[in-house]
């Protein structure tokens, strides 16, 4: 393992030596978001420009006005994005390594020069994993809440099947915004602020592997959300959020935002992945043993894997669709060779394991709470494991399911259909570790509980309503229909979104040093929880009565079901409101301090004070035990936060054989 040993050097994110700290300038000469937005704002008119230099006969022979040329758009959103880090400061540590003067990561983060200090280090590029971790939390609640007024207007419309309030186009560019930024945006909301802000506490590290990388992929997600929200000024795209040729490469500029934002998102998750897969092997304190890994650290390494396995294939999508768009390739184009059926493989090659991508980190935070509250060791953790990775593995051999409708070689059907069906077992695996550790368990209903076992019963529905799509006969009846949109809330919002909020409402304490009220938390987990099944529990019933997605004119029998529908969808916007009421007040205005250990929990990262100091431990630990013994008399603590002199370095030194020491003795 890759330990640093040395307090001088450990205290800095990057590692080095100390160095000659750099005079601190003004605020306001630093870089920081509103450079940023600088940098971009200059950036994307020239971009705009020399793509219209580029192709001046698009619009000389009858192409159409400059704002309507690919090109121009697309090179206009490379340097927007590009302003966007130089504003940031992203390449400031590479120039000046290019000019020889000392890097900003020689200097200790509690001297503040790195972060900035107080709230603005915040709307900074910083090198602090916590400090990702937040700026992580606070744009995924960003681009969740946007995503969710978009599902208001969606419901809004279909009260009625004949009386509208948008037009279809408008229609389906919300349609296919909303599906967009929840699938797209929300990929990272637990890996980005709970696995960049927890996993180095978790694992007894004072940083992650690459805080560099770290930062870059958040601050790329603001730049995609931002482009993103732009196809509606360009009109907005009409393929939902799936993309697919080649609608994609007829469709009008706006497709331009949703294929370049989608591959920048793919860019961050990447960077993402890849820092964490190297963090969580190399970066493990003396004594964690892969044993004694938390389980959330490991469904942050199952996922990590995939992020870096499959979100390569959707980048590539994405820049192939911009290349038929701009520069006349054919990867799409059926007409010149290609084949629309080859986007559909790429895009859920992608898109199924994105799913679990998904749903994994959910699993990951519910296993890490239960033990805590029913004051039991987690029942088969070795099982519990075993089935995140099954989960993982077997994610790659299903995307064709998405294909059963869409012309695919009969003969594939069956396999799919089986590969699809075995991957229940996995999962089913991770359920029953749950069901043993609640068997004969004395619960602790707090919030953060509450939110778990809503979990497991939204999740069982999810996974049961799947199986009937991944036979192919039952699928070609519900393919398209609110069936499937059903099946899939209930599996991703119903899992991930309600593990994320049980999440907060445990590590706040740890991450703020505040604690949430508790009152407010139980009104918003009720009223979530009873105006989210209301929601979508109907839904199945309208998918089988015939429903299709994507379309605002229904039966008019149905309109009952769909008027309860958006009644109760507005309710669960409401909830919403309850917890951004209960989260302001409690850590803005209330700011009621959360004791050191408020959950009594075993967990490395409650062993440090809270928040958590700069460097989070003040020597590197040195782990005694697993995180889960709980009812154990005899437990040892979890780590020694204070080890002797030389208790690091040798266990870091290589074994010594028999034969050396006795020659070593006699000597």
């Amino acid at each position: 393992m890759a330990i640093e040993t040395q307090p001088e050097s450990a205290q800095i994110p990057g590692g080095g030596g100390p160095g000659a700290i750099p005079r601190e300038r003004s605020w306001w000469l630093r870089p920081n978001i509103f450079t940023a937005i600088l940098g971009a704002v200059i950036g994307y008119p020239i971009g705009h420009w020399l793509g219209n230099y580029m192709t001046p006969s698009f619009t000389a022979t009858g192409g159409g006005a400059a704002d309507s040329n690919d090109t121009a758009i697309v090179l206009g959103y490379a340097f927007l994005v590009l302003g966007w880090l130089i504003g940031l400061g992203v390449f400031n540590d590479l120039f000046r390594q290019m000019l020889g003067r000392p890097l900003n990561r020689n200097v200790p983060l509690h001297e503040g020069h790195v972060n900035g200090k107080g709230v603005a280090k915040y709307f900074r590029f910083t090198l602090d994993h916590k400090v990702v971790g937040l700026q992580y939390l606070f744009g995924m609640l960003i681009y969740f809440f946007t995503g969710g007024l978009l599902a208001i207007a969606i419901r809004t419309e279909l009260l009625s099947p004949s009386y509208h309030v948008m037009s279809p186009t408008m229609y389906l560019q919300v349609v296919g915004e909303h599906g967009t930024m929840m699938m797209m945006m929300m990929t990272s909301v637990i890996v980005g602020p709970f696995g960049n802000y927890l996993v180095p506490l978790m694992i007894g590290s004072k940083r992650v592997a690459f805080p560099r990388l770290e930062a870059l992929s958040f601050w790329l997600t603001p730049a995609a959300y931002l482009i993103l929200l732009s196809a509606f000024l360009d009109g907005g795209f009409p393929t939902g959020w799936t993309g697919y040729a080649p609608l994609s490469i007829q469709a009008g500029v706006g497709m331009d935002g949703y294929a370049f934002a989608f591959g920048l998102m793919g860019v961050s998750i990447i960077l993402a992945g890849f820092n964490m897969i190297v963090t969580i092997i190399c970066y493990r304190a003396p004594g964690m043993r892969w044993s004694r890994l938390p389980v959330f650290v490991w469904a942050m390494l199952t996922t990590a894997f995939l992020l870096v396995l499959a979100a390569p294939v959707l980048v590539g999508g994405m820049y192939m669709i911009i290349t038929d768009r701009t520069a006349q390739t054919a990867f799409f184009i059926d007409q010149l060779g290609g084949s629309g059926y080859l986007y559909q493989d790429l895009f859920w090659f992608f898109g199924h394991p994105e799913v679990y991508i998904l749903a994994l980190p959910g699993f990951g935070i519910v296993s890490e709470l239960i033990p805590v509250f029913t004051r039991k060791p987690l029942f088969g953790y070795k099982i519990s494991v075993a089935g995140m990775f099954g989960v993982a593995i077997l994610s790659f051999f299903v995307w064709q399911h998405h294909l059963f409708d869409s012309g695919m070689d009969p003969d594939m059907r069956p396999l799919f259909m089986l590969t699809t069906e075995l991957i229940s077992i996995p999962t089913g695996f991770i359920f029953l570790v749950a069901m043993g550790t609640f068997w004969k368990a004395k619960l602790r209903l707090t919030v953060p509980m509450l939110f778990s076992i809503a979990f497991f019963v939204n999740f069982l529905f999810g996974g049961i309503s799947g199986v009937f799509l991944s036979d192919v006969p039952a699928d070609t009846t519900a393919h398209g229909s609110f069936f499937v949109m059903a099946h899939f809330h209930y599996t991703i919002m119903g899992g991930l979104i309600f593990a994320f909020f049980g999440g907060i409402y445990y590590w706040l304490p740890k991450v703020m040093g505040v604690t949430m009220n508790e009152r407010l938390g139980k009104i918003h987990f009720w009223t979530m929880f009873i105006a989210f099944n209301s929601t979508f529990m109907p839904l199945f019933a309208a998918g089988m009565l015939g429903q299709p997605r994507r379309v605002f004119e229904y039966a008019a029998n149905l309109q009952t079901l769909n008027d309860w529908v958006s009644i109760s969808a507005f309710c669960l916007g409401g909830s919403m409101c309850v917890f951004i009421f209960n989260f302001v007040m409690s850590t803005v205005v209330w700011r009621k301090p959360a004791a050191a250990n408020p959950w009594q929990s075993r967990g490395l990262e409650w062993q440090v004070p809270s928040p958590p100091p700069a460097d989070n431990f003040e020597y590197i630990p040195v782990v005694l035990a697993g995180p889960y013994e709980y009812g154990d008399p005899d437990a040892l603590p979890v780590a020694d936060l204070h080890p002797p002199a030389g208790v690091i370095d040798g266990s870091l030194a290589p074994p010594v054989l028999a034969g050396a020491a006795s020659t070593g003795s006699e000597a």
